[in-house]
């Protein structure tokens, strides 16, 4: 008997942990307080779980473009101190383009995610892109937001993101931003610069 009330109390707890408030859908973009639970939908784009992501990154049917913010420098580091980002991995082939899904870009920042999307889709409005960073956070809802804005036909939201991706055990791979204008190429960077 304790065992069976053992069991439901484990079984209430872990339901308690997955079930999610109902989020709807903001008016604009989530401005604020990125890091919360995201709405089930995305209007006028195709939600996938993390099954749906992996069998179309299996097939190599759709683009995936990573939209997590790159960690920010510390303002307060001694002259000469050497800052290595934390590494970025997520979904193997994807397109990482960090700082895309705050609510509100700066014209270059927006430039930096229509130029990048228009390049990784060869400009063709109907290619499958799948938007993604972590599991409730709403950058990439926000981006998948403003790739439809666009005129892109076929987005797809992966809410789950690397979490999702990383607890299925499937592979991960190290990522490196896609470069923005003012950038050189990964290739082309000292390599000193590459360790920041």
């Amino acid at each position: 008997m304790r065992a069976k009330l053992a069991g439901l109390i484990l079984l209430a707890s872990a339901s308690a942990l997955v079930a999610q408030p109902n989020v709807g859908e903001p008016e604009g973009y989530r401005t604020e307080n990125y890091r919360a639970p995201v709405p089930a939908t995305l209007v006028g784009a195709r939600v996938v779980t993390t099954a749906e992501a992996g069998a179309i990154w299996r097939a190599k049917t759709g683009i995936f473009i990573d939209v997590l913010p790159r960690p920010p420098k510390p303002k307060d580091l001694p002259a000469g101190t050497i800052w290595r980002d934390k590494p970025r991995f997520d979904i193997p082939g994807s397109v990482w383009l960090p700082d895309t899904g705050y609510g509100k870009l700066a014209p270059a920042t927006e430039d930096y995610l229509q130029r990048g999307v228009a390049r990784v889709s060869n400009g063709n409005k109907a290619a499958l892109l799948i938007i993604y960073c972590q599991a409730d956070c709403w950058m990439s809802w926000n981006a998948a937001k403003r790739v439809l804005s666009y005129g892109y036909s076929n987005v797809a939201w992966y809410p789950e993101g690397t979490d999702g991706w990383e607890h299925a055990n499937l592979p991960l791979s190290e990522a490196q931003p896609e470069p923005r204008p003012d950038e050189q190429m990964p290739s082309e960077r000292r390599t000193d610069t590459l360790l920041r």
